[in-house]
């Protein structure tokens, strides 16, 4: 896509005429004569994006050939208001009231709440807003998405349900400010709060929805009309041109999308849809594995990227655009995904870059458009749906992620353990990571992220991106580096095992930060279903070396130590991690620790988070030597159980655990699934 490069000279002139504006008030800039007056250049360079041959323009085209620029303009916005495309945003002007709503009400005095942290954004001496204010925590994740414009889609809604005309007032002035102050386009790719790809893409489908449902509003100005109509296809261009990859991608694609099928009358209109179906297809082949997970392989944002996916999908289907059948199939797929790995409590994965969110809507929609009843079942815990015929385990090869489950109501067993590549974005250094929950209720529990920018992820950034904030292993206090990025071919069957009894898998890592000589890692889960885990834990090494093992424990936990054992002491919903190795531990207890470093702390949400209990097992090897770990669920206190290893060799361990009722053999490879196996007596 082409603009012309005198729509880029009206925006430089636009800002002289800004200059002559100052002194007069631009919130007074309400009427077409105004901005035609005021911001010639702008119109121009707005009238000249328009195919003012497309069907309905034709008032337009006369007079505008006429340089009855004004006349133009009215025409132009007449044209919108009793146009019949874009009805599903129409909606109908809302009885007039006085009722207001508190939240909204927040917003109108510019205190903006992002990412849960509230911040009140100033006026400079020109009247605008501060549209770069970073935030009380001075973080650039704030300036960014209070740009995104996602406040005006809680007043919209506010204004639409109460009929306010202060809150149809707000959007009104509001958009004519950052419109205003954001000019001129740079032309560029960008970083800045204003011209960044994510917050472009965000103000673009928000402005869609608010253009159309306002259209015919009495207390929206013919100015903010134009400004909009004026300011689109720098959108469109910036999309077009400056997009990035992965989940980025799928968020700025649909977005130009969204401009190309909402607004056809753009010249540039039919190349923009052609690129997104082009440029969206292609990516999605990219960026989704053939088992259906996003490559960042970070649930949170996998559920971005389908989102976006079916986003485009519903404007492609509106434009009447066809998509090939694999983007369907891959939809299905990202659903598929999220529905069987989702914990017992409906809340996804917390892994690498991600918030502790709910997928049980995402999950019911999924089952409800793609016809899967199973999905329902998993979803509502059997209270509707289908029992699926597979499962409760389930495994997927390409993203290497392995859950394990004893069934699908909320007292499940239910644990996670990351077996892949590092991923292709937002990645933690966690190869091996485990999460467990169980009886309604998370036990151990991966960091989460805090924040990208700004003072709190200063303080716990690094801490949340590294080994130490996983349920992992330190080798002579070094974490892992980076590991590769993609999976280039899919973990095969010696890689795991589920059958009706058991869950086996394994992984292995050798990349520590500056360690010498031979350091690999090896760990193999094994899950007798209904009953506990095993973690065996290998470590080849060619010299002696420090190893501590990491259980983070969530911190809703009572968690306690009894010598060796650390379990939690909950009302309802125990776990305990019992070491069965005969090896000599320091056991230490951390919680809530800034020096010498950072450990014991949890972040369920960007910008939220608290101390939670680490213990940490530290011990001294001389050679290679195995770790083998008990992980013992119970509903209420933990059951009296013995465990010990019966024979270990270089091929794998056998254990034994014993109840008072039942006895446990296991045999435990470290990297063959084939030799997997549980007796009981």
């Amino acid at each position: 896509m082409i603009i012309k490069r005198s729509f880029f000279v009206a925006c430089i002139l636009c800002s002289i005429h800004l200059n002559t504006l100052a002194q007069k008030n631009w919130r007074e800039v309400i009427s077409v004569e105004q901005v035609c007056e005021y911001y010639p250049e702008v119109v121009k360079g707005m009238l000249n994006q328009f195919d003012l041959d497309h069907q309905g323009l034709e008032k337009v085209k006369t007079a505008n050939d006429s340089g009855h620029i004004v006349e133009a303009c009215k025409y132009l916005l007449e044209y919108y208001k009793n146009g019949d495309n874009a009805q599903d945003l129409r909606r109908e002007a809302p009885l007039r009231t006085t009722k207001t709503d508190a939240d909204a009400d927040t917003i109108l005095n510019n205190v903006f709440i992002i990412q849960n942290v509230r911040g009140k954004v100033a006026y400079g001496a020109d009247g605008h807003r501060d549209w770069y204010y970073k935030g009380p925590n001075n973080d650039r994740e704030w300036a960014w998405l209070s740009n995104r414009h996602s406040q005006l889609s809680k007043v919209f809604s506010t204004y639409l349900e109460t009929g306010n005309p202060k809150y149809a007032e707000y959007i009104d002035l509001f958009l004519r400010d950052f419109i205003i102050k954001s000019m001129p386009y740079p032309e560029a790719k960008g970083s800045e709060s204003i011209w960044r790809g994510l917050e472009v893409a965000a103000r673009a489908k928000v402005w869609s929805r608010i253009f159309y449902g306002l259209i015919n509003d009495q207390y929206i100005a013919p100015s903010t009309q134009l400004f909009m109509l004026s300011s689109l296809p720098y959108h469109a261009h910036y999309n077009r041109n400056f997009h990035s990859g992965n989940n980025w991608l799928t968020m700025e694609i649909s977005a130009l999308a969204t401009i190309a099928a909402y607004f056809p009358e753009y010249k540039d209109a039919e190349a923009w849809m052609a690129y997104s179906i082009d440029t969206m297809t292609a990516s999605m082949k990219e960026q989704v594995y053939p088992d259906g997970v996003q490559t960042e392989l970070t649930s949170h944002y996998h559920n971005v990227a389908l989102s976006n996916f079916e986003l485009f999908k519903e404007i492609c289907d509106l434009a009447g655009q066809s998509l090939p059948e694999y983007y369907n199939q891959t939809l299905e797929k990202m659903y598929s995904y999220i529905a069987h790995v989702v914990r017992p409590s409906g809340y996804r994965i917390l892994n690498n870059d991600g918030d502790r969110g709910s997928d049980r809507d995402h999950i019911l929609q999924g089952a409800k458009k793609f016809d899967r009843p199973e999905w329902e079942y998993i979803a509502t815990n059997g209270k509707s749906g289908k029992k699926p015929s597979d499962g409760p385990s389930y495994f997927y090869p390409w993203a290497g992620h392995f859950v394990s489950r004893s069934g699908f109501d909320t007292q499940a067993h239910w644990s996670f353990f990351d077996m892949g590549p590092w991923g292709s974005g937002h990645q933690h250094n966690d190869k091996l990571h485990i999460s467990v929950a169980a009886y309604d209720r998370d036990l151990l529990v991966d960091a989460g992220r805090f924040a990208y920018t700004g003072v709190v992820a200063e303080k716990f950034r690094p801490f949340a991106r590294s080994t130490a904030g996983h349920n992992a292993l330190l080798i002579d206090h070094k974490g892992q580096e980076a590991g590769p990025t993609h999976a280039l071919e899919p973990l095969g069957k010696n890689d795991f095992k589920i059958s009706s009894d058991m869950d086996y898998a394994s992984g292995s890592f050798d990349r520590f930060t500056a360690i010498a000589g031979v350091a690999k890692h090896i760990r193999a889960i094994f899950y007798v279903r209904g009953e506990f885990w095993v973690v065996v834990d290998r470590i080849i090494t060619d010299r002696p070396r420090t190893i501590d093992a990491l259980w983070h424990w969530h911190p809703e936990n009572n968690v306690v130590r009894n010598r060796r054992v650390v379990k939690t002491n909950n009302a309802h919903g125990n776990l305990a991690v019992i070491p069965i190795s005969k090896k000599r531990y320091k056991l230490e207890l951390v919680k809530g620790q800034e020096e010498p470093e950072i450990q014991g702390w949890y972040s369920p949400e960007y910008n939220i988070f608290g101390p939670n209990t680490a213990s940490i097992y530290r011990t001294e090897i001389s050679a290679t030597t195995n770790l083998v770990w008990l992980l013992l669920p119970s509903e209420s206190q933990s059951p009296k159980v013995k465990a010990k290893v019966l024979e270990e060799n270089e091929q794998e361990v056998r254990i034994e655990v014993k109840s008072k009722e039942k006895t446990w053999t296991l045999t435990i490879p470290f990297m063959n699934s084939e030799g997997a196996v549980v007796t009981e007596n």
